[in-house]
């Protein structure tokens, strides 16, 4: 199963992404993530989220095949409301998510860390937009989170990563530990969380999301306008392709 929730300790939910080779998910993966992560908010026996990944890397962002399997715009419609649905689901989860990345954090996976309320990551995580190299844009609302406005824009234009290092030394990153570590540093934060009042905790939650300087829900999907414009003009099809040939 692609997503999946368990509670390993009260008050804590851990959602897991597991869809191998490389966690890039499909239409309803990105769907079932938001619902998983909705709904573990929602339960007031809930009061902390850790979001993680099985595999070599936390997330690969959309599965492209998928998209270039399908014909016209239903997947790319599809992507765009699910991958937004996702980062929502991490952004207004009625208490804080902490995200626990591991390997490659790529492309979707940056809307999600982005949003996440705290990171923690391995030593071996890096981050990136591989957007322009696929003929898509959006999640520079998310990278811009992360780091600084002029390293945000030479990450997006070179479609460079960022290692979990200098994401610490930026501040976006919590804690940078051992791979193997890296679960039980994700749940140490976590029951620190879980052991306030969780009333505080969702009220300051709000207060958090209310008091936020970047609009995240609209500028995300302002950047996807001009996704849709470059399919539309045969731009992003032929990039996508020509990425599937390159690892063909």
């Amino acid at each position: 199963m692609p997503i999946s929730t368990n509670r390993p300790e009260p008050g804590i939910a851990v959602v897991t992404m597991d869809s191998p080779p490389v966690n890039a998910l499909t239409v309803r993966g990105w769907t079932e993530l938001a619902d998983e992560i909705t709904a573990a908010g929602r339960d007031p026996a809930t009061h902390v989220v850790v979001l993680r990944a099985e595999g070599r890397g936390f997330n690969a962002g959309v599965d492209i095949k998928e998209m270039q399997r399908e014909q016209g715009f239903d997947a790319l419609i599809g992507a765009n409301h699910g991958c937004a649905a996702a980062f929502s689901a991490v952004y207004d989860c009625a208490v804080p998510v902490i995200a626990a990345v591991q390997g490659f954090c790529l492309g979707g996976g940056i809307g999600l860390v982005g949003n996440a309320d705290v990171v923690v990551a391995s030593e071996d995580a890096t981050f990136g937009l591989p957007e322009v190299d696929r003929g898509a844009l959006g999640a520079a609302t998310h990278l811009a989170r992360l780091v600084p406005q002029h390293l945000m824009r030479a990450l997006y234009y070179t479609a460079s990563t960022i290692d979990a290092h200098q994401l610490h030394h930026h501040g976006s990153v919590y804690a940078v530990v051992p791979r193997e570590g890296l679960d039980e540093k994700a749940l140490e934060v976590a029951r620190q969380i879980a052991a306030k009042d969780t009333r505080v905790i969702r009220a300051a939650k709000q207060a958090i999301n209310g008091i936020d300087v970047q609009p995240v829900h609209r500028s995300y999907r302002y950047e996807q306008g001009f996704t849709f414009e470059l399919n539309l003009a045969g731009v992003s099809d032929q990039a996508r392709q020509a990425f599937l040939d390159k690892g063909a």
